[in-house]
């Protein structure tokens, strides 16, 4: 007999029929031996009706208010859900958040979760019951017992907390398409039904755009190692598995609170190439990229920054030992970049090499949602003296390159930042990065990971380039605490790689994207400490998007860059922007070509298939 929590969402109870539906699944569950909790939603635009309500009657309703309203949204579903599985006799009770025991913090419309107390749910279900639960909503900490609200995806939230919290065998949640599709289908009509993917590639896609499952709730369940299931709620088929390699050993106390960062890991055994002021077009990365593949040469990050004028930057890691190998191809493929291009006297381009840099990374899925957790990494590596020379981020992991410019070896200075990473965020450390050879795969066995898992497409961000940012330990630190102090997330950072010297300082240029929605504050904020922190200009670009692609099979997959690359310049799609993961490649391109770059490489990878794809009106 297994322990069952299905979460079923807005459009699988939108209706009376539908909920009687839903009845007669959990009884068919229930019927084949199984234990089974419940979670809903409110029905159908219950939740918009309510808040035009609110909005009828106030410009600006408190959120304390708007959340005693809007939890009156699941009660609904609850109690007719309850009734329809009296009516098939099935012995159900229906709970609020509260009377189940979700405890948050106090922060209305946008809580976390503390803790969830067990005993009551359980001994409704050792007495033979179907416990149906509100999703999206919790009770505070304190002595007023506040409604609170979890804020969006607080059902899917919900339900995995619920999943962790019982030690429950798996959490489904049932939705409105078959499962976890390669990309949107609404884009790619024959996008392809994934069979399993992994809970870190699910971080990704999640926190790209992909709406099926909110992030919070797949962070819950890689660190409690809970196996997800995302299925249709109108088939019997299995749908997609969300399956978490390394289950933490963790408290669930402070469930959705607990510490950020996970593990410290760190690699000194890297280098840096860096090709400076080379022509920005379509074409130019695919075809760099494409010459390292052909050498079988593994790039661990590449970053390309914001052009200047007609040239740009890339620049990539490598392993120590590949270093000739790759320098002697960058070298070799400049005069074939520079085909056609005249570049200014005072812009010559070059390859620039450093053999011995290293790699600190901060890793854990509970760095998502915090906008402080970069910054406080770059204050710390500034208060060790530590100069930041590449950045990268992704949803569970932000890594800075670093190198020493004194008699301090580089396995010093790595180790500096180690422990004072280590210190601050009370964490152990893993000496080696991500390498598929020491994993298993999804299916517990041997078999690989697909080299590319899905591709998504964002196109609501918005990019702000600061220039002419003295390069000094800490001015990284101070621009992103000064936005993450006024509750702004960064996506991507990219540092640029070339130098400015004006009278003897030296400077660069640091570009970041943020939601769209916060673009305005974010360069309000940032111009707002222009003359104290000494930099240049703060420049936004709306007209981009961000184009991604997941697979933590790609690790010792050299090429996969490459292919992406050439699909976007096949289609004369320049690439604006780079940022690169173990696990994820972004690049930036302009918002026009945003669909047909997601459809390109969509194509180039092969992930398309012909599985008929139902979304219920």
């Amino acid at each position: 007999m297994a322990f069952i929590v299905q979460k079923y969402g807005g459009t699988s109870v939108g209706t009376t029929q539908r909920i009687q539906a839903v009845a007669q699944r959990i009884v068919a569950t229930v019927k084949a031996g199984n234990s089974v909790v419940v979670v809903v939603s409110a029905m159908g635009k219950t939740t918009d009706g309510l808040v035009k309500l609110a909005h009828e009657i106030s410009g600006n309703p408190s959120r304390r208010e708007m959340d005693v309203l809007l939890s009156t949204g699941e009660q609904i579903t609850i109690a007719l859900l309850s009734m329809a599985l009296q009516e098939l006799g099935q012995p159900a009770v229906s709970m609020t958040g509260a009377q189940v025991g979700i405890v948050t913090e106090t922060a209305h419309t946008r809580a976390r979760i503390l803790r969830i107390t067990t005993e009551r749910i359980e001994r409704h279900l050792q007495s033979g019951y179907v416990v149906v639960v509100a999703g999206f909503q919790g009770v505070s900490d304190t002595e007023d017992w506040e409604i609170t609200t979890l804020g969006r995806g607080g059902s899917d939230t919900s339900a995995v907390a619920l999943a962790a919290a019982l030690h429950a065998d798996q959490c489904e949640i049932y939705t409105d398409v078959p499962g976890i599709l390669t990309t949107d289908p609404r884009l790619v009509p024959e996008a392809r039904l994934m069979e399993e993917i992994t809970s870190d590639e699910m971080l990704e896609l999640a926190s790209l755009g992909a709406k099926v499952l909110h992030p919070r709730a797949v962070e819950i369940a890689r660190n409690y190692g809970v196996t997800l299931v995302v299925r249709s709620s109108w088939t019997d088929e299995p749908g997609t598995k969300v399956v978490s390699l390394t289950p933490q050993n963790r408290s669930l106390e402070g469930l959705e609170i607990a510490r950020s960062v996970d593990a410290v890991e760190f690699d000194t055994q890297q280098s840096r190439v860096g090709l400076l002021r080379i022509p920005d077009r379509p074409g130019i990365a695919a075809s760099l990229f494409d010459q390292i593949a052909k050498e079988q040469v593994d790039v661990d990050l590449i970053i390309q920054s914001i052009h200047e004028g007609e040239t740009n930057d890339i620049t990539f890691t490598v392993n120590r030992r590949s270093i000739a190998c790759a320098e002697a191809v960058a070298t070799s493929i400049l005069p074939n970049l520079l085909a056609g291009f005249t570049p200014h006297p005072d812009a010559i381009p070059e390859v620039v090499v450093n053999p011995q840099v290293a790699k600190v990374s901060i890793v854990g899925a509970g760095m998502i949602g915090r906008p402080g957790v970069a910054a406080q990494m770059f204050t710390i590596l500034a208060q060790a003296g530590i100069n930041i020379q590449m950045i990268s981020t992704s949803e569970v992991k932000v890594s800075c390159v670093i190198e020493s410019f004194t008699e301090t070896t580089v396995d010093e200075l790595c180790h500096r930042a180690l422990h004072a990473l280590q210190a601050v965020f009370e964490v152990d450390s893993s000496p080696t990065p991500f390498r598929q050879d020491e994993k298993i795969g999804v299916h517990g066995g041997s078999q690989p990971y697909p080299v590319v898992r899905g591709v998504a497409l964002d196109m609501k961000q918005v990019r702000l380039a600061i220039r002419d940012v003295p390069h000094r330990p800490g001015m990284a630190s101070q621009l992103f605490q000064l936005l993450a102090d006024h509750g702004i997330s960064v996506d991507m950072i990219i540092q640029s790689q070339r130098c400015h010297e004006t009278n003897t300082f030296h400077y660069r240029d640091i570009a970041c994207t943020v939601a769209e929605t916060d673009g305005e504050m974010a360069r309000s904020v940032l111009e707002s400490a222009m003359t104290n922190l000494g930099y240049g200009a703060v420049m936004i670009d709306r007209a981009i998007a961000k184009v991604s692609i997941v697979g933590a099979g790609m690790v010792n997959h050299p090429g996969v860059a490459a292919r992406m690359f050439a699909a976007l310049s096949e289609r004369q799609i320049n690439i604006q922007m780079i940022a690169t993961s173990e696990i994820k490649i972004s690049c930036v391109v302009d918002k026009s070509k945003g669909v047909e770059a997601l459809q390109a490489i969509h194509q180039t990878f092969h992930l398309a298939g012909n599985y008929p794809i139902h979304i219920p009106s």
